[in-house]
C-alpha cells in the first residue's frame, strides 16, 4: 500500500484511548489508514474472534506478475488460482485477490 500511512491522532482521539486505558497509540485495537488524495481510506479493528469461514472484509487488488512476486516475498501465499485472478492469503490467513491488470 505505497503512499498509505496511519492517520494522525488528534487530542480527542488520544483522550478516548486514555479513557480505554490505552496509553500508546501503537497498542490501539483500531486504526485508520489513509492514502493519497482521492484514494480510499481503510479502517481496521481488532476483534477477539478468529477467522471461522470467510473474511469479514475482502480486498481485491489489481496487479501483474511482478506484484504477485512482491506480495509472495512479503509473506502472502497462494490459496487458489482462477483465470484472471489469484486468491492469496496473508500470514494470518486473511484472503485477498490479485486481479490480473
Amino acid at each position: 500500500m505505497d503512499g498509505y500511512a496511519v492517520a494522525p491522532y488528534g487530542e480527542e482521539e488520544l483522550a478516548r484511548l486514555r479513557s480505554l486505558r490505552v496509553h500508546d497509540p501503537e497498542d490501539d485495537p483500531q486504526v485508520m489508514v489513509e492514502g493519497p488524495q482521492g484514494s480510499p481510506s481503510f479502517f481496521f479493528q481488532r476483534v477477539p474472534e478468529s477467522k471461522a469461514v470467510k473474511n469479514r472484509m475482502h480486498v481485491d487488488l489489481v496487479g501483474d506478475g511482478a506484484e504477485l512476486d512482491r506480495l509472495l516475498a512479503l509473506g502472502a501465499r497462494v490459496a487458489d488460482r482462477h483465470p484472471g485472478l489469484v486468491v492469496l492469503a496473508d500470514p494470518e490467513g486473511n484472503e485477498f485477490c490479485l486481479i490480473d491488470g
